[in-house]
């Protein structure tokens, strides 16, 4: 049996998962990663797929919040704080698939189905007698994204590769979602945006030894949307370090094709690809596990409707994102647990406690 480059399906299928759970971005599915072998789990590597090969995953986000108390609700209302809500989890689906239009070009696909549970806010028509009103919760399609990672550096003697990362996301999802009382959810509660966005963006892998160093940063530009809300301007950024615990180590392989992402989980390595133009060691038996250790970071513009800026949005979270990936043959699974290290929310806003990313690829 040939080594095959378990890093080639990495990227691969990072398509689209901007961070769901962004303080700003604690309303919209969040951004960037990986789903296959060795190298990051949510951090979008330089490396492409193969010509010609194809790698298809799904991927599960789910974020925890720290909800809001009834006081802070209501106190919201009986000051005229308009944009208080309360929300308890966001959870996503995502189908993700990356093809190999060239050995340096990937383009990359996801379809996220998207939830979020305990919706709150206050109402104070009665002064004397404010009260929390439980919305319920939202469930849809959200909106697709689409990303082209072209490779413009590779060089193979010190391991070292640049991308840059161009997508698009089209307002495919749904934005008629009503609540308990038959009314219409605000734009940042539905789950598509009704909006064209812009992503821009760019990403380095620098391997040594059994070792991998990817990062990458990506901005995306909101446009205005459903309910005439422009959501607010994205800008993710991420380093990952991963090392290969058991299995083929990467230093074994020359060329280490890691796999072209796009913003949500992709194949930063793990299953095989189907073309190869240099000749390969023998790969040891049994399965390929890699540690990975991320910090993922995400700043969100405060949102506007009409105009009219709202201060209870946007902010800045960074995560620590621990995480493992178990590769065999073409298929791979992986786990992160993101623990927030920063929570600077604007206003008042429930905070992300816990973000855990699971999913699992293939690669043909």
């Amino acid at each position: 049996m040939l080594i095959h480059h378990t890093c080639a399906v990495g990227a691969a299928i990072a398509v689209g998962s901007f961070a769901l759970a962004g303080a700003a971005a604690a309303h919209h599915p969040g951004g960037g990663g990986n789903a296959g072998g060795a190298g990051p789990i949510f951090t979008i590597p330089a490396s492409t797929l193969e010509e010609g090969q194809t790698a298809v995953g799904v991927m599960f986000e789910y974020v925890r919040l720290r909800t809001l108390s009834d006081q802070t609700l209501t106190g919201a209302a009986l000051s005229g704080n308009e944009g208080v809500h309360d929300l308890k989890t966001i959870e996503s689906v995502s189908a993700v698939m990356a093809y190999g239009l060239t050995k340096d070009l990937t383009v990359s696909m996801r379809v996220p189905w998207v939830g979020r549970t305990g919706i709150r806010e206050g109402d104070a028509t009665n002064p004397l007698n404010p009260v929390v009103v439980d919305r319920g919760s939202t469930f849809g399609f959200s909106d697709i994204t689409f990303l082209g990672q072209y490779r413009f550096f590779n060089d193979k003697s010190s391991r070292t590769e640049a991308a840059v990362l161009l997508g698009v996301k089209a307002p495919t999802g749904a934005t008629n979602r009503v609540d308990k009382q038959g009314e219409l959810f605000d734009a940042e509660f539905q789950p598509g945006s009704g909006a064209w966005n812009g992503l821009f963006g760019v990403a380095g892998t620098h391997r040594f030894g059994a070792w991998s160093l990817d990062s990458n940063v990506l901005y995306i530009l909101s446009s205005t949307g459903t309910q005439d809300t422009n959501l607010g301007d994205r800008f993710l950024y991420n380093a990952a370090l991963s090392y290969r615990l058991t299995g083929t180590a990467p230093g074994q392989a020359s060329h280490m094709h890691l796999g072209g992402p796009l913003p949500e989980p992709m194949y930063h390595g793990g299953p095989k690809g189907k073309k190869h133009d240099h000749e390969e060691q023998e790969t040891p038996a049994g399965p390929a596990v890699d540690l990975v250790l991320e910090v993922n970071g995400e700043w969100h513009d405060k949102q506007s409707t009409a105009g009219v800026r709202d201060p209870n949005s946007g902010g800045t979270v960074v995560y620590l994102s621990p995480g493992v990936r178990v590769s065999v043959d073409k298929w791979s699974g992986y786990v992160s647990l993101g623990i927030p290290v920063v929570n600077e929310p604007n206003g008042i806003q429930p905070e992300p406690s816990l973000r855990i990313i699971t999913g699992v690829s293939f690669a043909f």
